[in-house]
């Protein structure tokens, strides 16, 4: 069997019937654009290690297909977890006779580094907002005050919020799909959870409730807004206060940053961004924790 025919089959018959539909579109486009074309044509018992390894090298130094240059360690990565899972099927049904893609060797991948905002342009972000006449822009301060993602916020609905509580309960998250919107429960069991508001949010939840047409709390013209537009939305507003580029996510990463100065421990923390555990978070904030620690020594020098 060629390995094209068995990507097609697996794809249909054991991924798509086991995983979430964002995973599902995800492998889909990394076998149409990556595999089929470069391996494609193999038989799945011609398909070795060495055919494999120089693929992906190739890709390392010139699989961007915009660019022309190299893609990242982290993606090649996920082009290998494909292949190899693909493989390691078609072993278990007996269409190989061993499984031999284990000693593909991967590329370092490299973490992604944290960046968040200043307190100076937080604060400048936050007066922005509420100054803003757009409904819409509260969604950047309850990100700021809760740590959500882009696409919880997008999916949060009123009926989440709990006033009498003053929680609110992140069961579901969303994405853009062409020009529609999918929403999905989020992709781990960690990620539900409930969040408390900040006393500094609640009267601005509760005046935009007043206001608000839609059953979603972040709202256009009373319809749901594309992550795209609000990230968008987002990065025009950055600009307009002249503060430097950063990504959606760093509001999240600011919420984090915040909570660790303030004094809020690691798994308290840990709970309230989703995280599968206390060390994912401690090994993503470590230089938050190191630098609060470094101020607080250089304050105390000045004292003694």
């Amino acid at each position: 069997m060629l390995y094209k025919e068995w990507l097609s089959e697996w794809l249909e018959n054991y991924v798509k019937t086991s995983v979430k539909e964002r995973t599902y579109a995800k492998y889909a486009d990394i076998i149409r654009i990556r595999l089929i074309p470069a391996l494609g044509d193999y038989e799945l018992d011609e398909l070795t290690p060495l055919i494999v390894q120089r693929y992906m090298t190739e890709l390392l130094h010139h699989g961007n297909l915009n660019t022309g240059g190299g893609l990242s360690a982290n993606t090649v990565n996920l082009i290998i977890a494909v292949l190899q899972s693909s493989m390691v099927t078609a072993y278990s049904v007996g269409l190989t006779d061993e499984y031999k893609m284990d000693k593909i060797k991967r590329p370092r991948g490299q973490e992604k580094q944290i960046t968040c905002f200043s307190p100076l342009e937080q604060k400048m972000i936050e007066q922005a907002v509420l100054t803003d006449k757009r409904e819409k822009m509260i969604g950047i301060l309850i990100c700021l005050y809760t740590g959500l993602r882009v696409g919880e916020l997008l999916a949060l609905e009123w009926a989440d919020i709990d006033f009498s509580k003053n929680e609110l309960k992140v069961s579901k998250t969303c994405y853009d799909k062409g020009r529609s919107r999918i929403t999905t429960a989020p992709k781990t069991n960690s990620s539900v959870r409930v969040i408390p508001i900040p006393k500094q949010l609640g009267p601005v939840l509760k005046q935009l409730k007043k206001q608000c047409k839609s059953q979603y709390v972040i709202s256009e013209n009373g319809t749901y807004i594309s992550i795209r537009s609000y990230q968008r939305s987002f990065e025009l507003l950055l600009k307009r206060l002249g503060i430097p580029h950063q990504g959606f996510h760093s509001l999240r990463h600011t919420f984090a940053t915040r909570a660790l100065e303030c004094g809020m421990d690691v798994k308290t923390l840990s709970e309230i961004l989703g995280h599968k555990n206390a060390t994912v978070t401690l090994n993503r904030y470590a230089h938050s924790l190191m630098d609060h620690k470094r101020d607080m020594m250089n304050r105390l020098g000045k004292l003694i």
